[in-house]
């Protein structure tokens, strides 16, 4: 019977043992259906805000905050662990991490207060970076013209766990308790996560451990093409981030008055995402990069003024719903295809990548909560319409 490895030997070195890994198409399903699950665990609380407010005795607006501390865990997570892709034994390291975030999540479905589960999630976040060390795997084992394209099926996974995250949350959490939600997706993360590490390869690369870390100024500063898909994705994702986290509280508010199952259902419009990852992946193969982010940026700006509309017009927050996610994701593709090629170092030129987009998404999801508090749904819109002028603005001169 054949086993689960296969041995290597190089001269003078000892023997390094390697995961037989499956068929490609089978390796790629299972990469992505992994994204999907460890995504999901970063927009957890966003959908089960409301049903946290009652538990722990506050209003909605006031634990909104926990959503944007998850987003900044998984920005500080990418930072420190995302660039060991290029150095590390990437087995061993998605088994660890997966570890850990199985236990936060644990912490967090019994965590007593705001306080403690914002710890929890902050660090089930940020090391629920799994998708980001697989993006780079992926991309270096796809034929040269069809790169964006495989890289386009993991982010399908990636949105499709999103979505996934805000419905199947927000019925769960109705049904069950907002608790049983972290529970469900601890045992899901602690599956997939260690079946994902068991066909990695095992073999640890040459340089120093944090090597990639030390080099991501250096990476920055000499690749334009990385620096301005850095700020153009951290423009649109935290356009989406404003918007998106203080949707639920716009749908289960006066103007909708949604119960937080129904509202959850309102995240199924993400499922553009999924659709338009294989489609945006094809374009990018084909036009180019640049050009597929510029189109994406013009749909986010007609999305905006929709999602205004939206706030006492329901079918104008439909058409916008679709409107962001078909643009984020073709801007994704667009955008990570270039990071992943335009250096030496694609886990260390993902990093700085993912880590700008993070930020961008945590900075404007926070910024966002606060706009709904005090200004209520317009004032989220102006924070959506300010980061996707900030992200095209910024890049727009040449460097």
């Amino acid at each position: 019977m054949p086993s689960a490895t296969t041995t290597t030997r190089r001269a003078g070195q000892a023997p390094v043992r390697q995961a037989r890994t499956p068929a490609p198409g089978l390796f790629l399903t299972l990469i992505a259906v992994c994204s999907a699950v460890t995504a999901a665990n970063i927009y957890l609380a966003a959908p089960l805000l409301s049903l946290m407010a009652d538990d722990f005795g506050s209003a909605p607006s006031a634990v909104a905050w926990i959503a944007s501390v998850a987003q900044l865990g998984y920005a500080v997570g990418l930072l420190f662990f995302a660039p060991l892709g290029d150095s590390a034994n990437r087995r061993r390291l998605v088994a660890g991490l997966t570890l850990v975030t199985t236990v936060a999540l644990g912490a967090s479905a019994a965590a007593p207060g705001a306080t403690a589960l914002a710890v929890a999630m902050f660090v089930a976040s940020a090391t629920t970076v799994i998708p980001q060390l697989l993006v780079p795997l992926v991309a270096e084992r796809a034929p040269a013209d069809r790169r964006a394209r495989h890289v386009a099926a993991v982010i399908a996974g990636l949105f499709t766990g999103i979505v996934g995250a805000r419905v199947l949350g927000g019925l769960a959490g109705q049904a069950f308790g907002w608790r049983w939600v972290f529970a469900g997706a601890a045992l899901l993360t602690l599956v997939l996560g260690l079946a994902t590490s068991l066909v990695l390869p095992s073999r640890r690369r040459e340089g120093p451990l944090f090597a990639g870390l030390a080099a991501l100024p250096s990476v920055l500063r000499h690749s334009p093409d990385l620096w301005r898909a850095c700020l153009r994705q951290a423009g649109m994702f935290g356009a989406w981030s404003a918007l998106w986290t203080a949707l639920s509280l716009l749908l289960t508010g006066p103007a909708y008055g949604l119960s937080t199952a129904t509202a959850g259902l309102f995240g199924l419009f993400g499922l553009t995402a999924s659709a338009v990852a294989p489609l945006a992946g094809g374009f990018v193969d084909r036009f180019g990069a640049a050009r597929v982010v510029r189109s994406a940026y013009l749909l986010a700006a007609v999305s905006v003024p929709l999602f205004w509309l939206g706030g006492h017009a329901p079918a104008a927050l439909f058409a916008a719903a679709i409107a962001i996610h078909a643009a984020l994701v073709a801007s994704h593709v667009a955008n990570q295809t270039l990071a992943l090629t335009a250096t030496s170092t694609p886990a260390t030129a993902n990093t700085a990548y993912v880590v700008a987009g993070f930020a961008g998404g945590a900075a404007a999801s926070a910024l966002g909560g606060a706009a709904f508090s005090h200004f209520g749904w317009s004032g989220v819109c102006a924070v959506a319409g300010l980061w996707l002028v900030l992200g095209w603005g910024l890049t727009s001169v040449r460097r």
